[in-house]
């Protein structure tokens, strides 16, 4: 078996000891995400059973909800090795081509950003992951020619969070593609205190709860405040992480009871403020803020979209009565 192998590359994966120590290693382990984590099961088991690679995956969905989590843990279930790399460090062909040579039959190479991978690496990949065989060029003008190299059976697992970004040729060949959706409360109070039991933390119910409710519904988000959480116990009580020490350091941190942070707030602010409740376009949100565009559109808009905050339009981005009420302004008619 090549599980060592993965645990191995899993350790490596991350500059940050703690995030590897309490990421689940199984499908079991694995909280939230139900329909993707049964049908994984389901696909996993069926390709063992006959033997072959498992098709090639998609996943996709705001930042922090475990896509890459996931692809370790395909890695896992599988019993191969994995391989990682991230879209906009494959620049070049020889560079997609030393890591598709480099694979073991059965291997899974996950592919973090895969919709920031330069369009003419995409068409090397095509037929190393429809027919298993890549087809380089090699020479200079004038005396250049073509090399078929076969490649082992290999599973493909491509982590996005503009899965429109893809293009349809790429897309079209991924044989499983799953949405990874926001968590619940409840979900994330299990993560939460799964994360305090890996690191030796006491935490009781409600300060877990408290801390899921203010966690945006992002995995990421709960672990980290956790981890700030953590260190205010250690140096403002005993060390237990309670109520009342999770809602001083939470308040310190300035994340509200829904979960909204100082950009948060921003953001709706000069909707509000400097374009009159909207509609505004992005960038001219991005210009008053002194946030990057894709950082919007990918970390914040989707929380506030998915809590009623916002709105978008043809027009632009549009604040709504909720945010009004929740930011205690009152909209001029």
């Amino acid at each position: 078996m090549k599980n060592e192998s993965v645990i191995k590359n899993y350790d490596l994966f991350d500059d940050n000891v703690v995030d590897n120590t309490i990421r689940p290693e199984t499908i079991e382990e694995y909280i939230g995400q139900s329909d993707v984590k049964d049908n994984i099961r389901v696909f996993v088991s069926a390709a063992k059973m006959r033997n072959e690679a498992l098709d090639h995956v998609l996943l996709y969905g705001p930042p922090g909800l475990g896509k890459t989590t996931l692809a370790f843990i395909i890695a896992h279930e599988l019993g191969t090795n994995i391989k990682t790399a991230s879209g906009p460090s494959i620049e070049k062909s020889g560079d997609l081509a030393a890591i598709l040579s480099s694979l073991e039959p059965g291997d899974v190479l996950f592919i973090d950003e895969i919709h920031r991978m330069p369009r003419y690496i995409e068409e090397i990949l095509y037929p190393a992951m429809e027919d298993f065989s890549l087809d380089i060029i090699v020479g200079s003008e004038g005396n250049s020619r073509n090399i078929k190299i076969d490649l082992p059976p290999f599973t493909l697992v491509g982590a996005t969070t503009r899965a429109g970004d893809l293009s349809s040729p790429l897309r079209d060949r991924f044989g499983i593609i799953n949405k990874l959706q926001f968590y619940t409360v409840e979900e994330l109070t299990g993560i939460i205190k799964r994360t305090a039991r890996v690191l030796d933390i006491l935490i009781d119910d409600e300060a877990a709860f408290e801390l899921a409710k203010r966690s945006r519904g992002t995995p990421r988000i709960a672990n980290r405040l956790f981890k700030r959480v953590r260190d205010f116990a250690m140096v403002k009580g005993d060390g237990k992480v309670n109520l009342a020490i999770t809602e001083e350091a939470l308040n310190r941190l300035k994340v509200d009871k829904m979960g909204l942070d100082n950009t948060d707030r921003e953001l709706l602010l000069a909707i509000i403020n400097k374009f009159n409740g909207g509609p505004v376009g992005v960038e001219a949100i991005s210009s008053s803020i002194g946030e990057e565009v894709t950082t919007i559109e990918d970390v914040y808009e989707p929380f506030l979209l998915q809590n009623g905050l916002l709105k978008r339009t043809a027009r632009g981005r549009v604040a709504t009565d909720k945010a009004y009420e929740i930011l205690g302004i009152t909209r001029n008619e």
